[in-house]
């Protein structure tokens, strides 16, 4: 279960890998210019606000919502497990991408900055290992 859950977090972070540094490399050599634009006042603050839901806020909602769902059972099975999981994979790791759509649009340093620590926390705080695996299984009671 561990090493599916790795794989899908592995899948889903590699793009946004992947968008930086192309997105570094072509703005150092000028191959792409984004300058000032009519909505940036309102893409910046909406850009952040998104981060945050992501990183923060949607993962707890779910993570309330599933425990709601299974709070009468005597316990989970692995399979509802890894797909709680891994929805909730999708659903954190949105938060690199929006933080890729700050970067290419050169956002004010204020809300890219907090796109880039809200990114951080998603990745950090919801990697999949084995001691966040077991404690989730023992939560919940996995059979």
């Amino acid at each position: 279960m561990v090493d599916e859950l790795r794989r899908t977090y592995i899948v889903l972070l590699i793009p946004a890998i992947v968008g930086f540094i192309f997105f570094f490399v072509a703005k150092t050599f000028h191959l792409i210019h984004i300058g000032p634009f009519k909505f940036q006042e309102f893409l910046g603050p909406s850009l952040f606000i998104a981060s945050v839901i992501f990183a923060i806020a949607l993962p707890i909602l779910f993570r309330t919502l599933f425990a709601h769902k299974v709070r009468h059972q005597k316990s989970v099975s692995e399979p509802d497990l890894l797909k709680f999981e891994r929805i909730f994979l999708y659903i954190a790791l949105l938060t690199p991408y929006v933080t890729l759509i700050a970067y290419f649009f050169e956002l004010p340093r204020f809300y890219c900055a907090g796109t880039v620590l809200m990114a951080l926390y998603a990745v950090y705080y919801y990697y999949p290992s084995e001691r966040r695996i077991k404690f989730e299984k023992r939560i919940f009671r996995v059979r």
